[in-house]
């Protein structure tokens, strides 16, 4: 006799969350037992605020996370709504104390030791308290330019050095990752924004930079280095959540690099922007790896940035509820496979 389905709540319902609503909706296994959102997206019917037939389902009203998240009310929390981790922090904090596991697309959170560490033991130790999990994953970071970095090593011998780079489309993102990349900002005002510290770029390469380090055991030696730059559009472009006249900005060119010993080890180059085939631009990932044996990957076009992120934080479910409690990443759990059988076949 199978167990009952597994329960997911899903805080946020934006881009990337109704996107895990619609893919859970066809999953076996799994349900959705609830919607936290704020402002106008309170009161409504999640069905209808997808556009999804109800068919035979209960409803489910879109609520305040006070009102839908209770002790053990589900298996899972997907937190798709913060890029760094003191701002999901709170969230974390509520649903692990409610004794449920968590995902969340926060950027910072696929390895929030890098740039919080006491932070990071703080989620910990309440996960371990309440005997739950948390992950932070997506594509990037979580798979692309870090994970299938550090398995691809696992063929090497010796590790020279690393170079990943990622030219994607920001289009499926919604209005917090444009923001972010300044997209729709003249230049002015994007050279104004880095200065000021007010745009964040590609969110993800300390991160991705220090995941690599560690699973490798490399001791990063100075700060990671960072650039960004504005990509200039010269047409007009527009996508779902943003609208970009010719002169303006398209997106950002983003730069890390990570130092060993002061000796340049890991190399992240990131150009992306809204609708780059408007300019002849295409799109690919690309992981170079110097050692023995030399490896070069590439994939083109990229693995689409908004599907990607949706599809690793559902089929990271039953590895989240199978783990030990505390804060997991990535490089601690198995790795990550479409699921396309019963959800709860997968679960010890």
């Amino acid at each position: 006799m199978k167990r009952e389905n597994i329960k997911v709540i899903l805080w946020g319902v934006g881009a990337m969350g109704k996107g895990m609503a619609e893919m859970l909706l066809n999953k076996k296994g799994v349900e959705i037992i609830g919607a936290v959102d704020i402002g106008e997206k309170l009161g409504k019917s999640m069905y209808e605020f997808l556009d999804v037939e109800k068919g035979n389902r209960e409803d489910i009203i879109i609520g305040s996370y006070d009102e839908v998240i209770r002790e053990k009310a589900a298996d899972i929390v997907l937190i798709a709504t913060d890029s760094f981790t003191k701002d999901v922090f709170p969230k974390i904090k509520y649903c692990l104390e409610n004794k449920i596991n968590i995902i969340s697309t926060a950027e910072e959170m696929a390895y929030p030791q890098a740039q919080q560490p006491e932070l990071s033991k703080e989620i910990d130790r309440i996960a371990k308290e309440n005997k739950v999990t948390v992950l932070g994953t997506g594509i990037n970071p979580g798979l692309i330019m870090d994970l299938l970095v550090v398995a691809l090593t696992g063929a090497c011998i010796d590790i020279d050095s690393i170079k990943a780079e990622r030219i994607n489309n920001l289009s499926p993102f919604g209005p917090a990752v444009m923001k972010e990349q300044g997209v729709g900002l003249t230049v002015e005002e994007f050279n104004k924004g880095v200065v000021n510290g007010d745009l964040a770029g590609h969110v993800g390469f300390d991160e991705s930079i220090t995941m690599i380090a560690d699973a490798l055991g490399w001791k990063l030696s100075d700060e990671i280095s960072l650039s960004m730059e504005p990509i200039v559009s010269n047409v007009y472009r527009k996508a779902p959540y943003a609208e970009v006249q010719s002169g303006d900005v398209a997106g950002c060119n983003m730069k890390g690099y990570g130092y060993v010993d002061g000796e340049l080890k890991i190399e992240m180059l990131h150009p992306q922007q809204v609708e780059p085939q408007l300019e002849g631009g295409d799109t690919g990932d690309y992981i170079t790896i110097k050692g023995t044996p030399n490896i070069n990957m590439s994939i083109k076009p990229e693995v689409p940035g908004g599907i990607g992120t949706i599809a690793m934080c559902v089929n990271m479910i039953p590895h989240v509820i199978n783990a030990n409690p505390g804060l997991k990443t990535m490089i601690d759990l198995p790795v990550p496979r479409a699921i396309m059988g019963d959800m709860r076949d997968l679960i010890d």
